[in-house]
């Protein structure tokens, strides 16, 4: 072999040795993780199994809340606000999304924002749920304005049946293609020659340090958190579903007008809770959703909370979502 080939299988031989040492072994559930693991179902769609949490709410209303993870992570993300949302409620939904958290991760598949909405509704109509509202963060902002989509298309088109929709609110995702900015990983597994080098080269210091630049300046996630984040991504092999997943953003230009046309055309109450620090969606989203959804409302919270204001500002997260339901049931 020449000299330039013999460098380059040793590259690659060197690569793959490193892609396994900082990858194995998988890490261990903390006791936390674990005990939420516990707490959830498995609901089977088209062979895969689901991941979803199905709890009684501590409130007399019979009224049931879907929660919708966003992208890389899982349903935990809801955990801090769990306890509080149960006092709201009187049934509480969430679950991992094929390829996230504890569902599973198949590898070689084509994940897309349509089968994941599918798999929200068929779990709805398997627990016999017909009404929800909609609490969503990142991601799940899209899944959640296709889920409404698909609402608007069956009244507009006077269809019976389907889910209803009670309110949605969305946090920080990229709702408008024009106002949402990927960092350069998610930039880079868009381009076909590099979405699976990534994806099987990554790990847990890549993933730590690209999930802590979402965060506020003073609302990092501790290094436990972020343990806890990676673990579950790497539950069932999730690393190499990662490159796979990041074709929504590909997706969301593709349906522009369908997305967004939802948000501007319903007749639903839609509320945004939003951390300005956001690198991802940053500030002048706030004047493009208010000029964009007129009808909508928004709460901006506290100047360094970020892209993450579930798991940075839970309690202030939670104070503008009862201030949001409580008006939304006084207009009911």
């Amino acid at each position: 072999m020449s000299f330039l080939t013999t460098l380059g299988v040793g590259v690659v031989v060197v690569a793959v040795l490193l892609g396994i040492y900082v990858n194995f072994p998988p890490p261990q559930l903390s006791p936390q993780l674990q005990q939420w693991k516990d707490r959830g179902e498995y609901h089977s769609f088209k062979g895969h199994q689901i991941f979803y949490i199905d709890e009684r709410g501590d409130a007399k209303s019979k009224e049931v809340l879907l929660m919708m993870h966003g992208y890389p992570t899982m349903s935990y993300d809801f955990s801090k606000m769990w306890k509080d949302l149960k006092g709201e409620f009187g049934r509480l939904i969430v679950l991992d999304f094929l390829g996230f958290g504890f569902s599973d991760k198949p590898a070689g598949h084509n994940y897309s924002v349509m089968e994941q909405a599918d798999i929200a509704e068929h779990l709805m109509g398997h627990l016999g749920i017909d009404t929800v509202h909609i609490l969503a963060h990142d991601l799940g902002d899209t899944y959640a304005q296709e889920v409404l989509s698909r609402y608007e298309d069956r009244l507009r088109d006077g269809q019976d049946g389907g889910l209803e929709i009670e309110s949605v609110c969305l946090m920080n995702g990229g709702i408008f293609p024009e106002t949402h900015h990927a960092n350069l990983i998610q930039r880079l597994m868009l381009k076909p020659y590099l979405k699976y080098p990534i994806g099987m080269f990554s790990n847990r210091f890549m993933f730590k340090r690209g999930l802590s630049h979402v965060f506020g300046p003073y609302t990092k996630p501790t290094p436990e958190d972020l343990s806890d984040f990676w673990a579950a991504t790497r539950y069932n092999e999730g690393n190499f579903a990662l490159p796979r997943l990041i074709d929504y953003i590909l997706e969301r230009a593709a349906n522009k007008d369908r997305w967004t046309g939802a948000l501007q055309n319903t007749r639903l109450p839609v509320h945004v809770i939003y951390g300005p620090a956001d690198p991802i969606n940053p500030p002048p989203f706030i004047d493009f959703y208010k000029k964009t959804v007129p009808r909508g409302s928004i709460t901006v919270l506290g100047k360094d909370i970020s892209h993450y204001p579930l798991w940075e500002d839970p309690q202030g997260v939670f104070a503008a979502y009862k201030q949001f339901i409580d008006k939304v049931r006084d207009e009911m």
